[in-house]
């Protein structure tokens, strides 16, 4: 029996992009099935590898551009301009201006980086003469709101001396009002559309400081003290703008960007899955298989709320189709993906190692995984067969 395998996984942070964790997969299926046939279905979600995936898909362009990086120091980056017809569309990925990938381990400190580079992005691409932007939000190094792209597009964040306060997270404990006079006046004339984790807030237990401050370097007692700034970000905003981003569903997203691109660039915030499904040509793939194949970095109790390997699933199930998911760690709360279309779920971990190792081997250990899952597979439709022939 030949079999339709469509691989659909997201990148592992760190250490292999969505391109290459599907070719991995691929590869390790074809060891177990060589007459399987493959469909590849790269899942961007915002995050790293959105950019190279959607010009690809598109025929477009990758631009390079040289912005200020999370921690200050000028980094290469670059932005698309999708092919196609209609109206000249840039698409930006935060990661590649502001990623966690770009913070050293030393240097984890999200009191202190910024978004300035992803404002500079967006004013590479006005400079070509975008008519409209997509902005990925994902796998973040920074927690300030979306404070340095305010910046960075020309907004002044003023203390109540009326001084400008500086980069990052922690100076908007300082702030008291906001000049947005010179806001770069292309902003008005350009639709910028966000993918965002529409369960990311701002604010709150399940604020963005609190949930995924820790993964960025922050101790317990900065968490509360960017929460703080956070909140003081959010009250300044309203009074300026009208714009209550501290409840606004995305809103946290990538640190609190999703904040500052609704405030500041007057963008509107999509579920990410939502609006990346209409530049993927996932669904026509998905109706040709009979077993999908996912994967992320992490399994867990959060994996419901927005990640790649349940918004998968949930397609497949639909289609009463079969999902596997890969990940590196397997973590709390993961029998709760079961109920979100998740058939079975294995770690590409065979025995004890680093992060560094892990990261090192991420292609090895993907492709063992894979040709594992397959092997499995192909007892269960030997056994299937068997019994069709003993009942026959």
């Amino acid at each position: 029996m030949t079999m339709t395998v469509l691989v659909a996984p997201s990148g592992f942070k760190e250490s292999l992009s969505v391109n290459a964790v599907t070719k991995s997969i691929s590869k390790g299926i074809l060891r177990a099935m060589p007459d399987a046939r493959i469909l590849q279905a790269p899942m961007v979600d915002g995050g790293e590898g959105t950019t190279e995936a959607l010009a690809r898909a598109t025929g477009g362009a990758i631009i390079p551009a040289c912005v200020t990086g999370p921690v200050g120091e000028p980094v290469d980056s670059f932005y698309g301009i999708l092919g196609g017809p209609g109206p000249r569309t840039a698409v930006i990925e935060m990661a590649a201006a502001a990623g966690l990938s770009l913070v050293p381990q030393d240097c984890r400190n999200p009191m202190l980086t910024t978004s300035y580079g992803v404002g500079e992005l967006i004013l590479h691409a006005l400079d070509t003469g975008v008519e409209k932007i997509l902005i990925g939000c994902g796998d973040s190094g920074i927690n300030d709101g979306g404070a340095g792209l305010a910046q960075a597009l020309g907004a002044r964040l003023l203390d109540e001396e009326g001084a400008e306060i500086g980069r990052g997270g922690a100076e908007l404990m300082w702030l008291h009002r906001i000049d947005m006079s010179g806001l770069d006046r292309r902003l008005r004339s350009v639709r910028i559309d966000v993918a965002v984790n529409w369960h990311n807030m701002l604010l709150g237990p399940k604020g963005v400081a609190r949930v995924f401050g820790p993964q960025k370097g922050a101790t317990p007692t900065q968490v509360d003290y960017l929460d703080s700034a956070l909140q003081r970000w959010a009250t300044v905003i309203r009074a300026e703008t009208g714009l209550d981003v501290g409840t606004a569903q995305g809103a946290g997203a990538s640190g609190g960007l999703g904040a500052g691109l609704m405030a500041f660039a007057g963008a509107t915030l999509h579920p990410r899955f939502d609006i990346m499904m209409q530049y993927l040509d996932f669904d026509r793939l998905l109706d040709q298989a009979d077993l999908v194949i996912t994967a992320e970095g992490s399994l867990d109790g959060q994996s419901p709320y927005g990640k790649v390997p349940c918004e998968v699933a949930r397609r497949a199930a639909d289609r009463d189709i079969q999902t596997v998911a890969l990940a590196g760690t397997i973590g709390k709360g993961v029998d709760q993906t079961f109920s979100h279309g998740i058939s079975a779920f294995a770690s590409i971990l065979k025995r004890p190692c680093t992060l560094e190792e892990a990261i090192r081997d991420g292609d090895q250990l993907l492709r063992r995984a894979a040709e594992d899952a397959m092997r499995m597979m192909c007892v269960g439709l030997r056994m299937s067969q068997k019994k069709q022939v003993a009942y026959a």
